[in-house]
């Protein structure tokens, strides 16, 4: 699992220079064409992250399965957590975990829960109320979670908490 977080945040970070830099070009060339290709490629960035943060949290939990020897590696590490007193960190991966089934799945439990407590969130969420998170930007990506360099930095954040807690009980698992 170790070599797995660390992976992950090279991985993270390498495919987020890499989108800013296509949007900074993209951008740079709306400056000159208004064509309907460069805001797709705008669009497409925006939706990257979002694939990006649902496949490193979706590997995650396989990584936490194979690694605790278990069926629901979320459930073992939520426990985990618990267990260990971890409050803080629980309560963030429980928050991701809810904000990725909402990325995968839509509306439902996952996203009522998080409405309840969207101010207390360290990212956002599209309210019932809501159309877009900023109206007029062509990039903007139809999710209810707002995906961007932050909200994928906090998943790489909390999986490498998740995962040195894990360690710390676990360690045949360094």
């Amino acid at each position: 699992m170790h070599g797995f977080t660390e992976l992950v945040d090279r991985c993270a970070a390498f495919t987020l220079e890499a989108l800013r830099e296509a949007n900074e070009s993209t951008v740079e060339k709306l400056q000159t064409s208004s064509s309907t290709s460069l805001v797709k490629a705008l669009t497409m960035i925006q939706l990257q992250k979002a694939i990006l943060a649902v496949g490193m949290f979706s590997i995650f939990e396989a990584n936490l399965q194979d690694g605790l020897g278990c069926s629901n590696g979320f459930d073992r590490a939520k426990k985990i957590l618990g267990d260990e007193g971890e409050i803080d960190t629980k309560e963030r991966f429980d928050d991701l975990y809810l904000a990725i089934n909402v990325l995968k799945h839509g509306r439902g439990r996952s996203y009522d829960a998080l409405v309840a407590k969207a101010k207390a969130l360290p990212f956002r969420i599209k309210l019932p109320d809501e159309s877009f998170f900023f109206e007029g930007d062509v990039s903007e990506v139809s999710t209810l979670v707002e995906v961007d360099d932050a909200f994928v930095q906090h998943c790489g954040d909390v999986i490498s908490d998740v995962s040195e807690v894990i360690r710390r009980v676990h360690c045949e698992l360094i």
